[in-house]
């Protein structure tokens, strides 16, 4: 098991390499570093002077990722690619055009990302794991059925239509909670509930539909023809049999979730005004900083890497085929 840990370890680094490469292809195919000091300088007809001064302060005065006028390693070392990419590999994400610290940003809004996105995770998993379950056992029934029509009702609208309506008719009608902000310590909770209660219901749908797919499909399997024939009730088969051979697909589910727990979610965060890493990564793509965005691209993909090592890990756990290959 250690050889392979440090095996996919390895692996890793040519992946993020080849992340950071395309990241910075693409970025750099619609933008220039001329268009990202006029940006940041905010002034319309900016000074050739200005600009100059805004790139070497910068380190966006150099070639993109071959320079002619260097010798031997230097051709390569001395870019913009190399220099802004290889000091991440220890994480030093150096800082952003606005001057700000990326490091010292990423650890002030991870927490508030983790508030939102761990409870929506946590009980989302608990809501659609029952949920399906209650589907599985009722399968074939009223039960069943219309509880395939909400999870399809539930897919079909936008996830911006329950923050709007969720942020109106909890918010700004009824007034329990407030519709946008976030306070430290215990004063963030009031700010929490409505977007942890709006991420968890605009994902049952498209969750409980394919947990109840993987329990259906685990029920027509043989093991479970075998402990109904041994007389087993069907709770004790559904809730101890199935649900243990349904945890690998629902294990590798969850590794998608994994980097949204520390980069947080995008929409969400933006408009509920949670300062977290989402809201920060969405502020970076409009003021086109590509410094936090190639941060934040580099700590996703790193994030996802080690969520597929640690599902490797927890199959084990799960499943003694596993252990004895």
């Amino acid at each position: 098991m250690l050889n392979y840990i440090i095996r996919r370890m390895l692996y890793a680094i040519p992946i993020l390499i080849g992340v950071n490469l395309i990241t910075f292809t693409l970025f750099f195919v619609v933008n220039t570093p001329d268009d990202m000091a006029r940006m940041q300088l905010g002034i319309k007809r900016v000074t050739p002077e200005a600009i100059e001064k805004w790139k070497h302060e910068r380190g966006y005065d150099k070639p993109l990722m071959f320079n002619d006028s260097e010798e031997g390693a230097a051709k390569f070392t001395r870019t913009i690619f190399f220099e802004k990419s290889a000091a991440m590999f220890v994480f030093d994400f150096g800082r952003a055009d606005d001057g700000r610290d990326i490091a010292h940003e990423i650890k002030a809004r991870m927490l508030p990302s983790l508030a939102i996105a761990l409870p929506v995770f946590l009980l989302g998993l608990i809501v659609y794991i029952t949920f399906a379950l209650v589907m599985a056992f009722f399968r074939a029934t009223y039960v069943d059925f219309w509880g395939v029509v909400l999870c399809v009702a539930l897919m079909s609208i936008s996830s911006l239509f329950y923050i709007i309506g969720g942020q109106f008719l909890i918010s700004k009608l009824w007034h329990l909670v407030p519709i946008s902000g976030y306070g430290g310590g215990l004063d963030a909770g009031k700010f929490l509930v409505l977007p942890v209660i709006i991420g968890v219901i605009s994902g049952a749908g498209a969750n409980t539909r394919w947990y109840r797919t993987i329990f259906l499909e685990e029920m027509g399997k043989d093991y479970v023809r075998t402990a109904r024939a041994k007389g087993l009730p069907e709770s004790i088969v559904l809730f101890r049999h199935v649900l243990r051979n349904a945890m690998i697909p629902i294990l590798t589910g969850a590794v998608v979730v994994i980097p949204l727990l520390f980069l947080g979610s995008l929409i969400a965060e933006s408009f509920f005004g949670i300062p977290g890493l989402g809201s920060y990564t969405i502020d970076a793509i409009n003021s086109q900083d590509f410094a936090v965005v190639r941060a934040m691209v580099f700590l996703g993909s790193l994030l996802y890497i080690i969520g597929l090592i640690l599902t490797d890990i927890s199959y084990t756990l799960v499943d003694p085929r596993i252990r004895l290959e």
